[in-house]
């Protein structure tokens, strides 16, 4: 007899991470309790719903604060609680602190976090599972000279890496000999005041290359399968802007022989719950654009049809190279509407069921990945100001409907956009047949999105999905493609 689900989840996150995970517990039955801090007590995606509030807008103390999190679970009755994505949700103190108030905790058990958060343990753990990895550091670096050497050994350019970073922060490259000095400096640095520490290690920076990351799934039976893969590669400053599976860059080959090994390192490390294996496609030295047509991976711009996969010379892509294990994110992530998109499963649901002591839902032969889907994250900021962020209040919303369209938000016209937290107000998923109808249906749906009282990302998201990179699949990790818009001569 499978064990009972829960009956009661607190909610530690906030905004569509939120109306997300409240969705699933709907399904299930399961009465969902929302943690909010007093800036977000308010908001329209809480009315009619149980709420506890953690403390003042600061994320420092509410959404970001474990013992009150936990004090909160415990007070209002919640025998689990869901991390979301982002705040708390790869802590390992929180999962721990849940273990000992007899709360779950609805994720992997804390040793696995502690490992895969650590950057140098879990690249050595990745690689006794049989994973590439990213040459570099055996482990964090001694001093300066210990940089100087290990740098001297890969070879130029190379990065500097906060052990326990994220989201950009305490990275610094250094090009030449002359650089290491400086750049080692920089990044532990920025590395002590972001995350009060200073430990560093280094990676050979591979440019050019694609971010391709690996959805997997285990159960606390040792079993662990995975649901394809997604190309993330769009970025700015290492934050993800369009997502999309399945990637344009990979052979069904290097995507089979990728997924598999993914799934197998999962259940050898005893991963629980949803988790992504974060992957770079190292093609080697070949410039972008430069049509070679080596053995590395080599890309030729042009103007293809987005999604015609020509061989041709004009916008073709040639599969090849190395994916390398880059670090592992152990949580459900904001993109994992592109996975549910492909497969028809819900992740969250499973989340919850696994938590509960349930075995994995699916097998693999029964993860059928079909189509094509895209995700854009809509963000208010302007991007024509340096993506500065725009709080104020939102007068009109009008999202997008129609067959293949997903919204996740927790917007309605009135809503606050407050100035404490994260921009993104919505993504948008599409799905389709092919690369090409996914595309042209994304391009729509957001033509049609009406959002008045802020700018947001959506015309920057619509230069790059027009841009011929785009469409071709024929970019990398150098530029976002179509943004900035070029100049127009007449």
């Amino acid at each position: 007899m499978a064990p009972p689900l829960f009956h009661r989840i607190l909610i530690a996150n906030r905004g569509e991470v939120a109306v997300r995970v409240a969705r699933g517990c709907d399904a299930l039955g399961i009465t969902p309790v929302f943690a909010a801090s007093e800036a977000d007590r308010d908001a329209a995606y809480l009315q009619g719903r149980e709420v506890v509030v953690l403390g003042p807008g600061r994320a420092a103390l509410s959404y970001l604060d474990p013992m009150r999190v936990v004090q909160a679970a415990v007070q209002t009755r919640c025998s689990a609680l869901h991390p979301g994505w982002g705040f708390l949700s790869e802590n390992p103190l929180l999962a721990t602190l849940c273990a000992q108030h007899g709360v779950t905790f609805i994720g992997p058990p804390p040793h696995v976090t502690a490992l895969m958060s650590s950057k140098t343990k879990a690249k050595a753990a990745m690689r006794a599972a049989g994973l590439a990895v990213i040459p570099g550091s055996d482990g964090v670096l001694a001093d300066a000279a210990d940089a100087r050497r290990v740098a001297a050994e890969v070879g130029f350019p190379v990065l500097f890496k906060a052990e326990n970073g994220g989201g950009g922060r305490g990275m610094r490259v250094a090009r030449s000999a002359a650089e290491v000095d400086t750049a080692y400096a920089e990044a532990q640095a920025e590395a002590r005041a972001a995350f009060g520490g200073d430990r560093v290690y280094l990676e050979k920076l591979i440019e050019g290359g694609r971010h391709v990351e690996i959805q997997i799934f285990g159960d606390k039976y040792g079993h662990a399968v995975h649901l394809g893969e997604r190309d993330c590669t769009v970025q700015r400053n290492h934050q993800k802007l369009v997502e999309e599976s399945p990637s344009p860059a990979l052979s069904p080959e290097q995507r089979a022989a990728a997924c598999e090994a993914a799934a197998r390192a999962a259940a050898k490390i005893g991963y629980v719950g949803a988790g992504t294996m974060e992957m770079l496609l190292d093609r080697g030295d070949a410039p972008a654009g430069s049509g070679a047509a080596g053995r590395r991976g080599s890309i030729d711009r042009g103007d293809a049809p987005a999604g015609s996969g020509a061989a041709g010379r004009r916008g073709s892509i040639d599969p090849g190279g190395t994916l390398r294990f880059m670090e592992m994110n152990c949580r459900l992530q904001v993109e994992h509407t592109v996975s549910e998109a492909r497969s028809g499963k819900d992740l969250v649901q499973a989340q919850i069921a696994v938590a509960a002591g349930r075995p994995l839902p699916w097998t693999q032969a029964e993860l059928v990945l079909a189509g094509h889907a895209l995700e854009c994250r809509i963000n208010a900021e302007d991007p024509a100001a340096g993506f500065a962020p725009a709080p104020g209040t939102i007068t009109a919303w009008t999202p997008p409907t129609g067959d293949g369209v997903r919204v996740d938000t927790h917007v309605t016209a009135g809503y606050v956009v407050p100035p404490f937290y994260d921009s993104l107000i919505a993504k948008v998923i599409t799905y389709a047949d092919t690369r090409a109808a996914a595309i042209a249906k994304m391009i729509a749906a957001l033509e049609a999105f009406g959002v008045a009282g802020v700018p947001t990302t959506i015309p920057m998201h619509l230069a790059i999905l027009r841009s011929p990179a785009f469409q071709t699949g024929a970019y990398d990790t150098r530029a976002i493609p179509g943004w900035p818009p070029q100049p127009r001569f007449v």
